[in-house]
């Protein structure tokens, strides 16, 4: 059974070692740990068996839009439910804020898409989170990611 929880300080360094490979692939952006305290509010982790298994963000960029970033789920738990699980935790949390719209840039569109997110073009994405986030990607500016935008 998959649990969800809010993410505190001291989950900080598994977080971090969950998402090592991925922050080396290119997939997931690299984090400081100050970083992660900073916005660890925003953290929701995935635990199987009290093992953290995956965990994702929602960071707010505005009164009306939030991103779902950083979302990871360690690949034996793939295909279990549990990114779907911390993604309908996500947006039923962009909900109770009053956000209207949850932004995602993703590999996995087709994921995101079950889940009723609709694609958009990329010059739909607010400047700020190019130069604030994007420029940290070892695949900027040449970038394959996709965005996909979900009306709350």
């Amino acid at each position: 059974m998959i649990k969800l929880r809010k993410a505190t300080l001291k989950d900080i360094p598994k977080m971090q070692k969950l998402v090592v490979n991925e922050v080396k692939d290119g997939v997931i952006l690299p984090r400081s740990n100050d970083e992660v305290a900073t916005n660890i509010r925003s953290y929701i982790l995935a635990f199987k068996d009290n093992e953290l298994v995956g965990y994702g963000a929602l960071h707010i960029h505005s009164p009306n839009l939030s991103e779902i970033r950083s979302l990871i789920v360690n690949s034996n738990s793939r295909g279990l439910g549990v990114g779907k699980k911390i993604v309908e935790f996500c947006k039923q949390e962009a909900k109770e804020l009053g956000l209207k719209e949850v932004l995602v840039l993703t590999y996995i569109a087709e994921f995101f898409e079950k889940l009723g997110f609709e694609e958009i073009e990329k010059e739909k994405i607010p400047e700020h989170k190019i130069w604030q986030d994007c420029i940290k990607c070892i695949h900027f500016p040449v970038c394959n990611e996709r965005s996909l935008i979900y009306k709350v």
